[in-house]
């Protein structure tokens, strides 16, 4: 296929464009309070509805398209993003800003498995094809870095609904390319869509990642964490039962019975879990520690993001002297390594010095997620990448949740537990995080506000060693899991491996 270079510059467009999404709105979060009156609750909505939309329909989605053709789903997902993205910039109250946010989560949840299965079918040479993946993987990873950069700049001169009207010319532009370039491809033989699947799929996710987030927020000692912790766990049991009993499943479980799929979901989905610690340990540590703004704390992390993309170019090329699952261990290995690292870091930092260190764990991450994102596409049946693929986000959707839940935990656990407040400072608010000692200490007298802030940085700088610590010895046994796990599977995946996992 001649143009199947301009399907990648496609994909990869859309797929930085969900990425930066996921990301831009976090700084926008305070002025919403300011110019909606949103609540705290209505803020954590906002900010979470996008990403239970997304995680919960991603599954539904990639079967949908499947079944109706990929080629149609993303663009009709991109023209829904687009009047979602006017609707949001524009939304008068929070009510409607949630609205919108959930119509961006469904249509965005149309667009991601789409790319990537767009990908399974037009690049059918092997090579070719993790090169691909591996660039689609790199504009992934450069969208996370991006988004606070944009929203920084955008905010800096516009309003609030500035970080979503940049959604509109990049839709258009994925829209009338799509037209053009895009091939149709489907499943023949797919059967009809199974609702009661889609029921429990959605619920099932919806419900576990709401019990993860709040988790975070509170403990599974509340009776509602605890309750939505237990019914997503079982709706995702029945979910995974009903899919052996019937013959055109929403997710074919004979692919995990496949050692490169079953390791490649995990390893993804433990990678991620690991990597959101560092992306919500940074927002905090530049800015509260460091007293860097949030644009030029979104700058100093854009070098990791854009050597994820290298890395994702890279891997390719690795494949062949190392191995699958060498370049898989040797890029956890490398983020273990930059993770003991930033276990080093107190109050005052060189960046210069951190500078390569976040370049070698964004390689390295890169070159992970690419060899495990093609294993799974390579060893689906082409007719159902879109599910695959979908599988792949979903996993990718719920290490995000896991990790921030959980490390998270740990990091705001060791501040608490070794925050010494100073004599006759007030420390309701400061001893919740960091963010509320700086707040505290804006209503003080510069000598009790100085005394708090460098206390409760000290006792940050603790939480953020611990938690590194922690993080740089799970990406290390991951590591060693997929040395084992993807042993053996071929440098590359021919044609005939494919076949087997159809029967």
């Amino acid at each position: 296929m001649k143009n199947k270079w301009s399907c990648l510059a496609i994909a990869c467009l859309a797929t930085l464009l969900l990425s930066l999404d996921l990301t831009v709105l976090h700084l926008a979060l305070p002025r919403l309070v300011t110019d909606l009156g949103a609540s705290s609750t209505q803020l954590l909505w906002i900010g979470d509805i996008y990403g239970f939309a997304l995680a919960g329909l991603l599954v539904t989605m990639g079967n949908v398209g499947d079944r109706i053709g990929r080629k149609r789903l993303l663009l009709i997902g991109a023209a829904a993003f687009g009047v979602a993205s006017v609707i949001t910039a524009y939304a008068p109250n929070a009510e409607l800003l949630i609205a919108a946010r959930t119509l961006l989560g469904v249509a965005g949840a149309t667009i991601m498995p789409s790319t990537l299965s767009i990908i399974r079918n037009v690049f059918t040479d092997p090579g070719e094809r993790t090169t691909a993946v591996g660039i689609w993987s790199g504009m992934s990873a450069a969208g996370f870095a991006l988004g606070p950069v944009v929203g920084g700049l955008l905010l800096d001169h516009f309003w609030w609904g500035s970080v979503f009207l940049i959604n509109v010319p990049i839709m258009v532009v994925v829209l009338v390319g799509g037209v053009l370039v895009l091939p149709e491809s489907s499943n023949p033989h797919a059967g009809r869509l199974d609702l009661i699947s889609v029921a429990l799929s959605f619920a099932g996710i919806v419900t576990t990642v709401y019990a993860i987030k709040e988790a975070a927020h509170k403990s599974l000692e509340h009776t509602d964490v605890l309750a939505a912790g237990i019914a997503g766990m079982a709706l995702l049991g029945l979910f995974g039962w009903r899919q052996t009993r019937l013959a055109e499943p929403l997710i074919d479980v004979r692919l995990f019975r496949r050692r490169a799929f079953t390791a490649s979901i995990y390893t993804n989905l433990l990678s991620i879990f690991a990597m959101s610690a560092m992306m919500l340990m940074f927002a905090w540590y530049l800015q509260l520690v460091l007293g860097w703004s949030p644009l030029q704390a979104g700058l100093a992390q854009i070098p990791g993001g854009l050597s994820g993309a290298v890395g994702g170019v890279l891997a390719a090329k690795l494949i062949h002297r190392i191995g699958r699952n060498g370049v898989v261990a040797l890029g956890l290995a490398m983020n273990a390594g930059a993770f003991l690292y930033y276990s080093t870091l107190g109050t005052e930092l060189n960046y210069l010095v951190l500078l390569p260190v976040m370049i070698i764990g964004g390689l390295g991450i890169g070159f992970a997620f690419t060899v495990n994102n093609d294993n799974v596409l390579a060893t689906a049946p082409r007719e159902r990448a879109g599910a695959a693929a979908a599988v792949s986000e979903t996993a990718f959707e719920l290490g995000g949740a896991l990790g921030i839940a959980i490390l998270g935990t740990v990091l705001n656990s060791a501040y608490r537990a070794n925050l010494v407040l100073p004599a006759g400072v007030p420390g309701e608010a400061a001893r919740e995080s960091i963010a509320g000692a700086v707040g505290t200490a804006a209503t003080l007298p510069p000598d009790q506000a100085g005394r708090l802030v460098q206390a409760a940085q000290a006792a940050f700088i603790e939480g953020v060693h611990l938690t590194s610590l922690v993080t740089a010895g799970l990406l290390a046994v991951v590591a060693v899991l997929a040395l084992v796990g993807l042993r053996g599977v071929p440098k590359v995946i021919p044609e005939e491996v494919l076949a087997g996992a159809r029967s």
